[in-house]
């Protein structure tokens, strides 16, 4: 099954491990903009963080360790998110990194554009394909024969 999203706007979850917090606010203030045309979600304290920040409406999810990560991923497997930005620490253990990679894992399984830092959410988020729909592909479906 293969499921187009709307051109605009896009549905974006903004999430950040405590010691990537500061790199995400910094990046998300720069690209407030561009992120004002878009319906944003987070986890925990990133998400009140970014609210107060960007004064944008966010929509906010447990932290991650207490299942945001999760939450974000059900949006995933649901349909409901076009894009993934996690600025992730992979230099500080993570108490649920499992839940980490779960949610790594989901957005590439159903084909979400995900960035994990700075550079790679640049690159999404001037990207002019940000503008046009894009097809999610469902884990039921496979090209190979």
């Amino acid at each position: 099954m293969t499921k187009t999203t709307a051109p605009e706007p896009k549905r974006i979850a903004l999430v950040a491990h405590d010691h990537r917090k500061g790199d995400l606010l910094e990046w998300a203030d720069y690209n407030r903009d561009i992120l004002a045309g878009h319906l944003l979600y987070a986890t925990g304290t990133s998400g009140r963080l970014l609210g107060d920040l960007l004064d944008l409406p966010v929509t906010c999810f447990q932290s991650g360790p207490l299942g945001g990560d999760q939450q974000i991923g059900a949006l995933i497997a649901s349909g409901r998110l076009d894009m993934l930005v996690f600025f992730w620490d992979p230099m500080s253990p993570q108490p649920h990194d499992s839940d980490v990679k779960a949610l790594v894992r989901i957005a590439v399984v159903w084909n979400i554009p995900i960035a994990c830092n700075r550079t790679s959410a640049d690159y999404l988020i001037t990207s002019p394909l940000l503008a046009k729909p894009h097809a999610a592909h469902s884990p039921l479906t496979s090209t190979l024969a």
